[in-house]
C-alpha cells in the first residue's frame, strides 16, 4: 500500500514540476470520450446479438424499448459533455433509473411465458 502511495505521489510531483496540468486535463477528457464510446459499442453488440428477438415484439414494446435505450445514450452523452454536479446529477440518475426500469419492464412483459 505504501508503495502505491509513493507511486501516486511521484506522478503528482512530476505533473506539478513539469506543469502538465493542461495535458492531464486533456487526457481526462479523452478518457471520458473513450469510456462513452466503449459503453455505446457494448450496447450495440448486445443489440446486434438479440435484434431478431426484439423484432418479434409488438410495435409498442419495440418503441418503448428503443426510446428508453436512446434516452439512456442521450443521458450518458449529456453527462460526458456537461458533467454530473448537483441537481444535474440527480436528474442524470433519475433518467437513467426510469429508462432502465422501462426497458426491464418491456423485456419482462415480452418474456412472460404463461400467456
Amino acid at each position: 500500500m505504501v508503495r502505491g502511495f509513493l507511486i501516486i505521489a511521484l506522478v503528482a510531483i512530476v505533473v506539478v514540476v513539469l506543469q502538465l496540468q493542461a495535458t492531464l486535463a486533456a487526457l481526462f477528457i479523452l478518457a471520458r470520450i473513450a469510456f462513452f464510446l466503449a459503453i455505446a459499442f457494448f450496447v450495440y453488440l448486445m443489440w446486434r446479438e438479440r435484434r431478431s428477438e426484439i423484432e418479434a415484439w409488438s410495435n409498442r414494446s419495440r418503441i418503448v424499448f428503443y426510446g428508453a435505450a436512446a434516452l439512456v445514450v442521450a443521458d450518458l452523452a449529456a453527462s460526458t459533455v456537461y458533467g454530473i454536479v448537483g441537481l444535474d446529477g440527480l436528474a442524470f440518475f433519475l433518467v437513467l433509473g426510469f429508462s432502465g426500469f422501462a426497458m426491464w419492464r418491456v423485456w419482462r412483459d415480452e418474456h412472460t411465458y404463461s400467456r
